[in-house]
């Protein structure tokens, strides 16, 4: 289904002026007519990589704010310099819907890159998780038989599981561009992926309760240097409604760096998620 979804649409966004027009690709699976977290965080990471060049190149950090939900529809992306600098650069970034309401913001750190001498240096040691030819492609639990953003990423999981809560681990390849006839950065390929931490490590999978992310802030200080990205992810809940994923982000080489995202956790007959598939057919 994926490679057929693809060849059909192409990318996850297509490009008219200053507006992002999303294909059914960047669908995510709590509304037909909404799109994944994770469509939006990797089109602020493709923009704002190539925003106003400088020295202060190599994108360190990441947040996205989802005010609302982001709608299957054009979409203006806004982005300025909001602290410019030879070292240290700050963007900000807004997506707004057609009646000019922000539906989703970023802010985006970039750090001057040169060669540095770090010979002695240490960082904590950490096991290497399986690698992404340890097990089979499992399909997500969801969008059977609908196009969605579960079709743009080849996915190994090997730790966990997606029927059960509990923390995880999953390798995602991102197979498709963001930006239709725009290669695929590295930082993008991070940023696509990331938004999946809550749901490997979701603590409440198949439960009484549900649990959703209206945020995303990812940290690395260095970008993958092939095409997997590994999601090590660990959540919790607690029972005033509040809850975070925690994910160490590896490529096959080791750790590049770590995301959090805050939970906002209810009784799981509040949410309106069904399977893409189902809302097709319902016509919604």
């Amino acid at each position: 289904m994926s490679e057929d979804a693809i060849a059909t649409y192409g990318a996850l966004f297509e490009r008219d002026g200053s507006r992002y027009v999303p294909t059914q690709l960047a669908r995510g699976p709590w509304s037909p007519k909404a799109l994944h977290g994770g469509a939006p965080s990797a089109l602020f990471a493709t923009v704002c990589e190539s925003h106003d060049p400088g020295p202060a190149g190599f994108v360190a950090r990441i947040t996205v704010e989802l005010m609302r939900p982001v709608p299957l529809a054009p979409l203006e992306l806004r982005v300025r310099t909001i602290r410019p600098g030879k070292k240290v650069q700050w963007l900000e970034a807004a997506l707004l819907d057609g009646d000019e309401h922000e539906v989703a913001h970023a802010t985006v750190l970039r750090i001057r890159s040169d060669d540095v001498d770090t010979s002695g240096s240490v960082h904590p040691a950490v096991d290497a998780p399986p690698g992404p030819d340890a097990n089979v492609a499992q399909r997500f639990p969801f969008g059977e038989g609908a196009v969605g953003f579960w079709n743009v990423h080849d996915v190994r999981l090997v730790r966990g599981s997606w029927v059960e809560p509990g923390p995880g681990v999953a390798w995602f390849r991102l197979q498709c561009p963001v930006v239709a006839g725009e290669p695929i950065s590295p930082i993008a390929r991070v940023a696509a992926a990331a938004d999946f931490g809550s749901g490997i490590s979701n603590p409440v999978r198949l439960t009484n309760a549900a649990a959703i992310n209206p945020d995303l802030t990812v940290h690395v200080h260095r970008h993958p240097g092939g095409e997997w990205v590994c999601l090590e992810s660990g959540a919790w809940a607690q029972p005033h409604g509040v809850g975070m994923a925690e994910t160490r982000l590896h490529d096959e080489r080791g750790v590049i760096g770590r995301s959090v995202q805050s939970l906002l956790v209810e009784p799981a007959a509040d949410l309106p998620m069904r399977t893409n598939a189902a809302a097709t057919e319902a016509g919604d």
